[in-house]
């Protein structure tokens, strides 16, 4: 698949779904999104009667309740993923990504309801920190009132905002949680069609060890990742599509040609009038036929809106629609065979045709499942990135293909679990239970959020709010209930492992929040620099010291204590800060804000990179050679004369610019000896030595509008680039402070110390040692 569209490498964060392709182009993404969106949705037939008429409401000789499950089938796949998700939710993209955390960047951005303070004016400056009104022309301003009112009403109470974090968090953990469920029912649901040809005593024995055979199979293949047979996802999609949808007019016009009159809204009146607390309950099977509906939000980022948009209302949705219509047309005349009930699909389908539907059955499930891990393993580093999970592994599986990436421990976790409902449930029903509520679950969070990304960012007015989430979350809740009730038939599954990656999660989030303070509390003041003078009352020694701080004001303190125990740094020093903004993507050129730390003539920078949640972080040599050229455009260029964003970060220290890479770098295969590089300056010459390229920095000889003292600070930040770089970094030993309460002390000293010592090590960008590292001991009193 060739996804290449956004400009992966340079993170250019163009947004796919307001640019303007041509059809073709549209088409073409269209048909490549039926592989990656649809492939879960469009193998919801496999097992979505075999779950509904799992409660004992077959057993009837009238069509009445078969009628009444494809009119619920028909109008819930019509009122969510139609009307919901392709009609209003895809507007309420961030950038072109979408899905639960987009929502909550949003209305970060929108209103400050964020908990970690290192947000900066200069990052609402940001190009992609701008949302165009994805909800069309606003409306007068009372709606602006109605969300100056909303705004305010967030930012000033922090119960509301920590009921938001929770909300997001429990969206997301419901993800985490169908990505373990989605691969077991789908592959389970395919490979049931072997009953057809055993008896029931013998199939037991076959079908769970075929599905996890499959599942270790699925799983074991991740690494390699998808864009090496993601060209095979849509062909086999619209196979499947293809097939069952003429399956499904086959059986209409062989079985029942009259079917289509359950398409009446009143036979769902009719079906719950009759079958009561029975036919309620069968809603949590009823709700399977929208599972993966989400997914066209959260992978919104790969395709564009128009593109997702077309593929569903040509050919998934009449696809679904035909097949469960000429399902229910072969049960409406089948009563009196009841173990059809049990068999489900396949018993619909000719038996002519039954093994090669299950060859495509089972190929479809793969994909569908691939969707749903995919997707688990980027909406983890979307929360990594916005400090809500321990820190993890991301491989990019792909330089070209946007957003493949595999998390090696995520993946193993989500094997073990995956293997362990199938083997613990083994029949589809309690899988169902379970898949429903996380699948619901999710769709009740983002009914929620898109409430506030109406009134906060389109503008739009609160009765407009209030009935898009009174008539979705009605309807949501209606199927929610009727899947909790199922509880102890498998519902806890996504309850329990949501609670756990939710406490997960929190703990993470709260020590980092409280680390952060505490930083803030104790960051040493200007003055105290100022009172070492000139030569900060130490040596000096070649060289650039990266000192790795999470603050983006103030002097950390543990600059104070390395000061204080060892009195020599380099000739330059800069503070790095390397943050996460609430946005997709930040532009190469808006990447470094770059400032100055007390005079010139003491050669301290402070830099902060800013990555956004799908960012991906380049390598060392390409990470030092940006900040260095950062560093030297804002010493050519000046604060006063800089063409860009300024900002006053705060009062102790210089205005900080943004500033992109000016001065001339480049990357050729060279003798490491070579010193002249092409306009005749003096170079910087890499101190990696791992690879077979020099880096060179050449610095003009007459630079225009360069005065002396610049030129003297940039030839000094040259000759400490050529020394080489050293990575200052604090190792903290985070514990609760006296007098604080047992949960406190227990989530501070266990939860959080726990998973900081299991978690990977911050990269920081860098993922290459530097020619020195010294770590700098600190204790944080939280």
């Amino acid at each position: 698949m060739d996804l290449e569209r956004r400009g992966v490498g340079d993170g250019s964060g163009s947004s796919p779904g307001k640019r303007k392709d041509s059809w073709r182009a549209v088409v073409t993404l269209a048909y490549q999104s039926l592989g990656v969106v649809y492939g879960d949705l469009s193998t919801s037939p496999l097992y979505v009667y075999k779950n509904t008429f799992a409660e004992d409401i077959e057993h009837s000789e009238t069509n009445e309740e078969i009628y009444g499950v494809l009119s619920f089938v028909f109008w819930t796949l019509t009122l969510v993923p139609l009307l919901k998700y392709v009609l209003i939710v895809l507007r309420a993209d961030d950038n072109g990504e979408g899905g639960t955390f987009a929502l909550y960047s949003l209305l970060c951005r929108h209103a400050r309801v964020g908990f970690l303070p290192n947000g900066q004016l200069a990052d609402e400056e940001l190009s992609t920190y701008k949302k165009v009104d994805g909800g069309g022309a606003a409306l007068p301003s009372a709606s602006v009132t109605t969300a100056s009112t909303v705004k305010r009403l967030l930012e000033k109470h922090q119960v509301l905002q920590r009921l938001l974090l929770i909300l997001a968090l429990i969206g997301t953990c419901m993800v985490i949680g169908d990505g373990v469920l989605t691969p077991a029912i789908s592959v389970f649901s395919a490979v049931s069609g072997l009953e057809l040809s055993m008896s029931k005593e013998q199939h037991k024995y076959v079908e769970v060890p075929v599905a996890c055979l499959i599942l270790v199979a699925l799983f074991a293949l991740q690494h390699y990742g998808t864009h090496r047979v993601g060209f095979l996802f849509a062909p086999i999609v619209v196979t499947w599509l293809l097939c069952i949808s003429m399956i499904g007019v086959y059986n209409i016009f062989h079985w029942n040609p009259h079917v289509y009159q359950a398409l009446s809204p009143y036979y769902m009146y009719k079906f719950l009038k009759k079958t009561r607390r029975r036919g309620w309950m069968s809603l949590g099977g009823i709700l399977l036929c929208i599972t993966g509906s989400e997914a066209m939000f959260a992978d919104l980022g790969h395709f564009s809106q128009l593109s997702i948009q077309i593929a569903f209302t040509s050919m998934v949705y009449p696809s679904l629609i035909l097949a469960y219509m000429g399902q229910a047309a072969y049960l409406s005349k089948h009563h009196i065979i009841e173990s059809d009930y049990r068999i489900g699909f396949y018993v619909s389908v000719p038996e002519q045709i039954r093994w090669p539907v299950l060859a495509i059955a089972i190929l479809a499930a793969v994909v569908g499942s691939q969707a749903i891990i995919t997707g688990t393993f980027s909406i983890i580093k979307q929360c990594s990135a916005l400090s809500c999970f321990p820190r993890v592994k991301i491989i990019h599986t792909s330089s070209k293909v946007h957003g493949q990436i595999y998390i090696p421990e995520i993946n193993w976790v989500l094997m073990i679990l995956c293997l362990a409902v199938t083997v613990g449930f083994r029949d589809t029903k309690r899988l169902g239970n379970a898949s429903g509520l996380a699948v619901i679950a999710v769709m009740l969070v983002t009914t929620c959020l898109m409430s506030l990304v109406i009134v906060l960012c389109w503008h739009k007015s609160i009765f407009l709010a209030v009935s898009f989430i009174v008539f979705f979350g009605t309807i949501e809740a209606l199927y929610f209930s009727a899947s909790l009730v199922k509880f102890l038939e498998g519902a806890w599954v996504p309850i329990a492992l949501s609670f756990i990656f939710m406490i997960i999660m929190y703990v993470w989030h709260y020590g980092t929040l409280k680390k952060y303070e505490f930083d803030i509390q104790n960051k040493v003041s200007i003055d105290w620099l100022l009172g070492l003078g000139p030569n900060l009352g130490i040596v000096r020694v070649r060289g650039i010291g990266l000192i790795h701080t999470e603050l983006v004001s103030g002097i950390p303190a543990i600059f104070s204590h390395f000061v204080t125990n060892l009195p020599a740094f380099h000739q330059v020093l800069v503070f790095l800060c390397i943050k996460s903004v609430p946005v997709p993507y930040v532009r190469p050129e808006e990447r470094f804000l770059v400032g100055r730390i007390g005079p010139k003539e003491y050669r301290v920078y402070r830099c902060i990179a800013r990555y956004g949640y799908h960012d991906i972080h380049k390598d060392d040599l390409e990470f030092e050679k940006d900040l260095v050229c950062s560093i030297a455009e804002f010493i050519r260029s000046g604060v006063s004369r800089t063409s860009g964003i300024v900002e006053q970060s705060e009062k102790d220290d210089d205005g900080m610019a943004v500033v992109a890479a000016g001065i001339r770098m480049s990357e050729e295969d060279a003798d490491p000896g070579d010193e002249i590089g092409p306009l005749g300056g003096r170079e910087i010459q890499s101190p990696v030595t791992r690879r077979k390229k020099t880096v060179r920095f050449v610095l003009p000889e007459s630079p225009p509008h360069m005065d002396a003292t610049a030129r003297e600070e940039l030839q000094e930040l040259m000759d400490a680039r050529e020394a080489g770089m050293a990575f200052i970094l604090g190792h903290a030993d985070v514990r609760a402070k006296s007098g604080s309460g047992l949960i406190k002390r227990f989530v501070i000293d266990v939860g959080y110390n726990f998973l900081r010592r299991n978690c990977r090590n911050p990269a920081y960008a860098v993922s290459i040692p530097h020619a020195s590292t010294l770590e700098v001991g600190t204790v944080y009193d939280v």
